[in-house]
């Protein structure tokens, strides 16, 4: 993937927009972090690298969902201080590093990639980690960050075209758990799903999510 070809983020701000479902972004850091810079101890993702080249902060469906892409910026630098708090806090817990950049606003819902999964040319795979209940329960959601992005928007599309949602504006659809059709699509993050490339880090999922894994592998009813 070229550094700044990024058609999953430019396939999500198009939905954004198109379909009104609202969209803030910030410019980038004079100097945004590079592919490979040491974050708390491990590699910071290419995809990731490109995308902060971009925007140093972003919102996205403001007016449905609101997914925050977390901030580093001139002002801020949300994403060095998150991190470090995700090592002290998390990391041990969770039995691998994981360098978190994005949350569903109001949710303990918290977007990361996988530094130790990382793929030959870099890309680490995307992992929602919900932080609800004392253990925390990890959820593969993308073979990589712009793989996330394109996901999202067409989860979007499926969440707004829903007849719930036209009719009354209800949220019938959630994302990742209604979203198995779409993330089958990502051969990727099937492979990893079936090469049990994530079981370190799902050890306190329940049978509902395993059963979910399934569907998305394509092996479950």
């Amino acid at each position: 993937m070229d550094p700044m070809d990024l058609p999953g983020l430019e396939r999500l701000l198009d939905v954004c927009q198109r379909l009104n479902l609202g969209l803030r972004t910030g410019p980038p850091a004079r100097e945004p972090l590079k592919a490979g810079s040491l974050v708390e101890g491990v590699d910071f993702d290419p995809v990731l690298a490109s995308v902060y080249s971009r925007l140093g902060h972003a919102a996205f469906a403001t007016e449905v969902m609101c997914w925050v892409l977390t901030r580093s910026d001139e002002q801020v630098h949300e994403l060095a201080e998150e991190n470090k708090w995700w090592r002290e806090n998390w990391w041990e817990e969770l039995g691998a590093p994981v360098l978190v950049f994005g949350s569903e606003m109001g949710l303990a819902y918290t977007y990361a990639t996988v530094p130790g999964l990382a793929d030959a040319w870099g890309r680490q795979p995307v992992v929602m980690v919900d932080t609800h209940e004392p253990e925390p329960k990890v959820i593969p959601v993308a073979s990589n960050v712009d793989r996330f992005f394109d996901s999202y928007s067409r989860y979007l599309e499926a969440l707004v075209s829903h007849p719930a949602y036209r009719e009354s504006g209800e949220k019938e659809l959630t994302f990742p758990w209604d979203a198995t059709g779409i993330l089958s699509r990502d051969e990727r993050l099937v492979e990893l799903l079936r090469a049990g490339r994530f079981d370190l880090l799902m050890t306190h999922v329940d049978d509902s999510t395993r059963r979910w894994a399934a569907k998305v592998m394509g092996s479950g009813a």
